[in-house]
């Protein structure tokens, strides 16, 4: 059993709970109707993430599943192509949104963990045919989470940007986990803001907050999306709460996603090592994908995790996946690996 007074939680990073800090912001925070544009906190916290990597503006949304939908709806119109990988967020698990909200069909990809090159997007845009659907929107999702946190290089983002460029798409980025990639990469946010038309990052992930995300673009383009948030029913009132929440994570846990980063490799270090693991997914943020050898289910695996008081995630029949995060401390990721060491069944 664990020492630990809960389960210890690698399921994801969305199962955080606010810190100290954070509940007090919140406590303080002013409010106001937010559909009014009245409530200043949120104000706040659209303008800091646009400001972070040089937008003109943002809105403030309930979930990243929101923010990426209504991009898509801003950006496409029925009967569009939207090119994405497959397995990539947006397709794998937002209900078939793209389909059921802008009327868009989807091509996917096949990259390198969830990464797509330049050349195959090149190589999927429609030609202008009839017949066919036209293709107008490239969604990237940065870090990709079925990739195992895998992240982009910016000079492959570059070349993806050229080709939206020179066939007229636009290109979206679902950076739920985007500033994992930034530390990881050690990037400047703004380089985001000059490439992508729009940006979607998820506030309740690695950086703790209870609720929300951003969608940052264009004046032009937050204002038009600002319109779909209150069709999709995303219109929020005193969110000013949450807000601060964000504010709060964007002031003080992107440099601290390095532990976290820190505490994955060091139980990768640990399952390359079980016989029963055929192949781990090289960890290069937060999160750790293994797949398990023949005879051995990922649901065996994490049920035995849980009688030892962790709790994994089977993401596929032989894979299961790990996720590190501001409520794993440095004692449980010890007490993971020496439950890994000595687990034989």
């Amino acid at each position: 059993m664990s020492p630990f007074k809960n389960f210890i939680d690698f399921r994801s990073d969305t199962v955080t709970g606010p810190t100290a800090g954070m509940k007090h912001a919140m406590m303080d925070a002013e409010t106001g109707d937010d559909v009014f544009g009245e409530d200043p906190s949120v104000n706040m916290l659209e303008e800091k993430g646009a400001r972070i990597f040089g937008f003109e503006a943002g809105l403030f949304c309930p979930s990243g599943t929101m923010t990426n939908q209504i991009a898509i709806k801003v950006h496409t119109q029925p009967g569009d192509e939207v090119i994405c990988d497959y397995l990539s967020h947006v397709y794998q698990y937002e209900g078939g949104g793209i389909a059921f909200h802008s009327g868009a069909s989807v091509k996917t990809l096949q990259g390198n963990r969830g990464r797509l090159t330049a050349n195959q997007v090149s190589d999927a845009i429609n030609a202008v045919d009839i017949h066919k659907a036209k293709s107008s929107l490239v969604v990237l999702e940065n870090t990709s989470n079925r990739g195992g946190g895998s992240c982009y290089i910016s000079t492959d983002i570059e070349s993806i940007k050229e080709v939206c460029l020179n066939n007229n798409l636009k290109l979206h980025l679902d950076g739920a986990r985007i500033f994992n990639a930034i530390i990881s990469r050690k990037e400047d946010p703004l380089f985001y803001g000059r490439i992508f038309d729009s940006v979607s990052i998820c506030l309740s992930k690695g950086l703790g907050c209870p609720v929300g995300s951003l969608l940052l673009g264009s004046g032009d383009f937050i204002k038009k999306a600002r319109r779909i948030r209150k069709i999709f029913g995303g219109g929020m009132r005193q969110a000013g709460m949450l807000a601060a929440a964000g504010i709060y994570a964007l002031d003080n846990h992107i440099q601290r996603l390095e532990q976290d980063h820190i505490h994955a490799r060091l139980i990768e270090e640990a399952i390359a090592l079980h016989p029963a693991v055929e192949e781990v997914l090289p960890v290069e943020t937060n999160i750790l994908i293994f797949t398990l050898k023949h005879g051995k289910t990922a649901a065996s695996w994490v049920a035995d995790m849980k009688k030892a008081g962790i709790l994994g995630y089977a993401i596929a029949p032989q894979q299961v996946r790990l996720v590190t995060h501001l409520d794993i401390t440095k004692e449980m990721v010890d007490h993971t690996i020496s439950w890994i060491h000595s687990y034989s069944n």
